[in-house]
């Protein structure tokens, strides 16, 4: 009895739509539109939301003022400014020398080591050999970063130099921060 009457039901269900077919393409048609709308609003508000970060982070001032894990999204930040793609912050306890993962505009896969030291603090070598040590076989990155608001010991830099690890300091951080300078991937 039951599927008597579910089939008489699908029966004047398809009999329905049939006969006004085109109402139903253009419920359909109304619908995506709306639907495409709807991404397209939410897209531009996220764009916005990100230029409006991104604006503030133009000059190093802000950078200075930040706590660690706000530099981290900081720099996040500016890499999705810059055209990458599964931008990650990971950083925090046992993060195993990544803060940032994303994707580079060419398809590499880039670790961003984030150490925001007042002037008088530097990176030192042992930071950058952290780094070295799992970029690719741990995080399976192609390229890796050190990015700080201070500097580098000689030894840091030129460790980074030697192994291919991009040493970005406070001035390198400053000109990609105003656009001026470029990204670590580049």
């Amino acid at each position: 009895m039951v599927a008597v009457v579910v089939f008489v039901l699908a029966s004047l269900v398809v009999r329905w739509l049939a006969q006004h077919l085109v109402l139903v393409a253009a419920l359909l048609t109304v619908g995506a539109g709306v639907g495409a709308a709807v991404l397209r609003s939410r897209v531009r508000a996220r764009r916005r939301e990100l230029d409006a970060r991104a604006a503030q982070l133009r000059h190093i001032g802000p950078f200075l003022a930040m706590t660690p894990k706000a530099f981290e999204y900081a720099l996040a930040d500016l890499c999705r400014r810059d055209g990458c793609t599964k931008v990650r912050v990971v950083g925090g306890a046992g993060d195993l020398a990544a803060d940032v993962l994303a994707t580079t505009p060419a398809g590499q896969r880039i670790l961003i080591q984030a150490k925001r030291y007042g002037p008088r603090t530097f990176v030192g070598s042992h930071d950058v050999q952290k780094v070295n040590g799992t970029y690719r076989d741990v995080h399976h990155c192609d390229l890796a970063a050190v990015v700080t608001t201070s500097s580098f010991t000689r030894a840091a830099a030129a460790f980074c130099t030697q192994v291919g690890i991009r040493a970005v300091d406070r001035r390198a951080l400053a000109l990609w921060a105003d656009g001026r300078g470029r990204p670590p991937w580049a």
